[in-house]
């Protein structure tokens, strides 16, 4: 399966939702729909959905990161939201429960 990233603003919320293997193969992708996100009037929020990753590397954590500075420049909250059991693992490895609200 390819990976795809996909985003939505509605409301004061954007969405990042990921699925398949999240690597650097999908930076550019992630940096543009992230970067629509950031550039919507009025969003406080931004919620990355996990859900359909199945692999996560020490690259897509750097892109997590970089995310979190860009949020947080612009005063917007950060979720990451519904990682599978093997996602969560490698987040919590990393001691992202203490930069990110993970839910």
């Amino acid at each position: 399966m390819a990976s795809t990233v996909s985003s939505r603003v509605s409301d004061n919320k954007g969405s990042l939702s990921l699925n398949g293997r999240f690597d650097f193969s999908i930076h550019r992708d992630f940096r543009s729909n992230y970067e629509t996100i950031l550039s919507a009037e009025g969003v406080n929020e931004i919620d990355v959905d996990l859900h359909g990753v199945d692999y996560i590397d020490s690259s897509a954590l750097g892109m997590l990161l970089l995310l979190r500075e860009k949020a947080m420049e612009k005063k917007i909250q950060m979720k990451l939201l519904n990682p599978k059991d093997s996602v969560r693992q490698v987040l919590e490895v990393a001691n992202f429960g203490r930069l990110f609200n993970i839910s």
